[in-house]
C-alpha cells in the first residue's frame, strides 16, 4: 500500500473550527422546531423557515467558495464569524414569525458564507494518499460538534432557550480568537483573475449538461431526503415517540446518570428524553467514521455512495416503524441511517472536490452546494407540511415510510444515469 502523507497542522486547526461551528450550527437548527412548537407556529410554518433557511445555508457557498478562491479561506472566515455572532444573539429578542424568519435568513447567510472553506482547506491539503481519511476525519469532526450541540443547547433549554442561544454565541466567539490566531492560508495557487471570471466559469461549468445533471439528482433524490432527517427527527421524537418510555429503555442499558444526561424531568415528575438530544447521527459517526472511512476507500466513490444510500432508506423505514413498536427502536432507525451517511456524504464531497483541479477546489465545493441547496430548500415545504398532514391523520410514521420510498428512487436514478452518462474521473493531483 502507498505510503500515507501526513496531515499538516493546518488541518487540524480546521477541523477543531469546524467543531465549534457544527455545535453552534445544529445546537440551534436541531432544536428549532421544538422552539417553533413552543412558540404555538404550525408544522407549515416551520417547514417555511427551514427551507429559507436551508436555501441560504447552501446556496451562499456557491458564491463564498468563489470568494475564498480569491481572497484566502482566513478573511473569509473572519467575515463568517462577524455576520453568525449578532445574528445569533437576536434569536434572544425576536419571538414574531416575521421576525424569527428574518433572524435565520441572517444565520443562514453567515454559514453559508462559512460552510465550504474548511471542506476546501482539507482538499487543499491532503493529496492522493490521504484524501479519503481526511475527508473521514473532517466528516468526523462535524459530527462531534453536531452531537454535543444539540445535546448541550438542548440541556440549556429545558432551563431557558436564550441560554442555549448565548451558548452557541460562545462558540463562534471562539472559532474566531482560533483563526486569528493559529490558522494559517493553506499552500497553494490563489487565482488573481477577477470575480467575473470566476462566475463565467461556474457558468460555464454548470453548461456541462452531464455535471449539472448529476449535481440534479442529489439534490432531489440525496440531498432532499437527507436533510429530512435533520428536520424532522427531533420533533418526531419529542412529539410522537413516547420519550418516558424511551428513558426507561436508555437507564436498563446505559444506566440513570447517561440516560438522565438526555432528558429532563417533566412538570408532573416523569423524566423524558429531550428529542434533539437523541434524533442525529453524530453521536455513531464520531465512533465509527474513520472506521467506515478506511474500509469504504477500498472500494470506487459511486457504488459505496449507492450502498449508503440503501442504507438509508432502511433507516427511514425503522424510524417510522419506532412510532408503532417499541420506542427503542427509534436507536436502531438512527443508527441505520448513519452508517448509510458515514457511507455517503463524505464519499460524494470527495467525489466532487476530486474531479476539481486544486486551486478551484473552492468553486467546485461550492458548486457541490449548489446540489444542496436544491435538496434542503425543498425539503422543508414538501416534508415537514406533509408530516403535519400524517401528523394530523395520527399516522406521523408514514412520513418517514414516503422518505424511503424517495430515497430507492433515487438509487435507481443514479444508476441509469451512471449507466447512460458514465462517471466522472477522478484527478490524482
Amino acid at each position: 500500500m502507498e505510503h500515507r502523507s501526513p496531515f499538516p497542522r493546518v488541518f487540524w486547526v480546521a477541523n477543531s473550527i469546524e467543531v465549534l461551528e457544527r455545535f453552534a450550527y445544529y445546537g440551534i437548527y436541531f432544536g428549532f422546531g421544538i422552539y417553533m412548537a413552543s412558540l404555538g407556529y404550525s408544522r407549515a410554518q416551520l417547514g417555511v423557515v427551514q427551507s429559507i433557511f436551508l436555501l441560504l445555508s447552501y446556496g451562499i457557498p456557491v458564491i463564498s467558495g468563489t470568494f475564498a478562491d480569491r481572497y484566502g479561506f482566513k478573511k473569509v472566515l473572519i467575515v463568517s464569524y462577524l455576520a453568525y455572532l449578532p445574528t445569533i444573539l437576536l434569536l434572544i429578542y425576536t419571538k414574531s414569525f416575521s421576525g424569527i424568519v428574518l433572524t435565520m435568513l441572517s444565520i443562514g447567510l453567515a454559514a453559508g458564507i462559512f460552510k465550504p472553506l474548511i471542506a476546501a482547506t482539507v482538499r487543499a491539503v491532503t493529496d492522493r494518499t490521504n484524501k479519503t481519511l481526511g475527508f473521514g476525519i473532517f466528516y468526523a469532526m462535524v459530527n462531534i460538534g453536531g452531537s454535543f450541540g444539540p445535546i448541550v443547547l438542548g440541556k440549556l433549554r429545558a432551563i431557558s432557550w436564550d441560554l442555549a442561544f448565548m451558548a452557541a454565541a460562545v462558540a463562534v466567539v471562539v472559532m474566531l480568537l482560533i483563526t486569528i490566531f493559529f490558522y494559517e492560508e493553506p499552500e497553494r495557487d490563489l487565482e488573481a483573475t477577477p470575480l467575473s471570471e470566476k462566475f463565467r466559469d461556474i457558468v460555464t461549468a454548470l453548461r456541462d449538461m452531464k455535471l449539472t445533471s448529476l449535481l440534479v439528482i442529489l439534490g432531489f433524490f440525496f440531498w432532499l431526503p437527507f436533510w429530512c432527517f435533520f428536520n424532522l427527527c427531533a420533533v418526531y421524537v419529542d412529539g410522537n415517540i413516547d420519550t418516558a418510555r424511551l428513558y426507561e429503555s436508555m437507564a436498563a442499558v446505559l444506566g440513570t446518570g447517561v440516560a438522565g444526561f438526555f432528558s429532563q424531568v417533566d412538570e408532573d415528575g416523569t423524566r423524558r428524553i429531550l428529542g434533539e438530544t437523541i434524533s442525529h447521527t453524530g453521536w455513531i459517526i464520531m465512533v465509527l467514521q474513520v472506521f467506515v472511512s478506511t474500509v469504504s476507500q477500498r472500494f470506487r466513490a459511486m457504488p459505496v455512495f449507492l450502498m449508503g444510500l440503501l442504507l438509508i432508506a432502511v433507516g427511514f423505514a425503522i424510524i417510522g416503524f419506532a412510532n408503532i413498536s417499541t420506542p427503542a427502536v427509534i436507536f436502531l432507525g438512527i443508527m441505520v441511517f448513519a452508517i448509510g451517511e458515514m457511507a455517503s456524504s463524505p464519499r460524494i464531497q470527495e467525489y466532487i472536490t476530486w474531479i476539481a483541479p486544486k486551486e478551484k477546489a473552492g468553486m467546485y465545493m461550492g458548486m457541490n452546494f449548489l446540489s444542496v441547496m436544491i435538496g434542503a430548500a425543498f425539503s422543508g415545504v414538501t416534508y415537514t407540511s406533509l408530516y403535519g398532514y400524517f401528523e394530523n391523520m395520527s399516522h406521523p410514521e408514514y412520513v418517514w415510510y414516503v422518505l424511503g420510498v424517495h430515497t430507492v428512487l433515487g438509487i435507481v436514478a443514479l444508476h441509469i444515469f451512471g449507466r447512460v452518462a458514465g462517471e466522472f474521473q477522478e484527478r490524482d493531483e
